[in-house]
């Protein structure tokens, strides 16, 4: 059975373990099951809608459309233009505890517990939404949360299907990490850092730490890993290498 990391590190002010979510922590993406989740129990008619939603996705394929269209496009289509954040909070929460119920890894889930354990501050920061991604935080327990955020422009009684600032995916999740470092008056050089993450995409932030630590890892970044000197662990099978 793969153990999680070792917890014995020099002493430093602070100590951060920055977890990705989809297919690090879970078995498989979210973006896409919440949106059905919704549609199903919320307006099952939009459940028609899906060629238009496979539509979408052929165009960002082509490169017609970039990640963040996509995604407002699909939740536009699969939940609405513009909905009460009081009608969808109950949905997200009965999401949150299907994902965790049968959606997790559970050498993930050992690892953040010994993360917890040795004193590690938990930042999950993910690409997926804030409408639910806090919910599944919450469950796990973690710290902290950088996730893509909707726009509320009528303030916390409405969402509008649209991206609020950039999708938090790639140098745009670093770019949120550093903020989040600097709003916490957390240095580089007090801090060390453990990262976690299945896609290349993450380069950034597991370049940035001190333990980057390829989980269960994308073609991409498999081949990457030993080329960097990171660790490659296979949280299906509870193996490492």
């Amino acid at each position: 059975m793969e153990e999680p990391l070792a917890t014995t590190i020099p002493d430093y002010v602070h100590r951060v373990a920055m977890y990705d979510m989809d297919r690090t922590i879970t078995r498989s993406g979210t973006y896409s099951g919440f949106l059905m989740h919704v549609a199903r129990r919320r307006q099952q008619w939009r459940l028609l809608l899906l060629p238009l939603v496979g539509l979408a996705g052929a165009a960002y394929s082509l490169r017609l459309i970039d990640r963040s269209r996509l995604k407002a496009i699909n939740l536009r289509l699969l939940v609405g233009k513009r909905f009460r954040r009081t009608e969808i909070a109950p949905l997200a929460e009965s999401y949150a505890d299907k994902v965790v119920a049968r959606g997790l890894h559970p050498a993930a889930l050992e690892q953040i517990a010994a993360d917890r354990e040795a004193g590690y501050r938990l930042l999950l920061a993910t690409a997926s939404f804030h409408l639910y991604v806090d919910a599944i935080a919450e469950r796990l327990g973690m710290d902290d949360v950088l996730a893509t955020q909707l726009d509320e422009p009528d303030g916390a009684d409405h969402i509008h299907a649209r991206l609020a600032g950039d999708n938090c995916y790639g140098e745009a999740k670093f770019v949120r990490i550093d903020g989040w470092m600097t709003a916490n008056d957390i240095t580089r050089d007090s801090t060390h850092i453990r990262a976690y993450s299945d896609h290349v995409s993450d380069h950034p932030m597991l370049h940035f730490a001190d333990e980057a630590v390829a989980t269960t890892p994308s073609r991409k970044l498999k081949l990457l890993a030993p080329k960097m000197g990171w660790q490659v662990v296979d949280w299906r099978a509870r193996r490492s290498r």
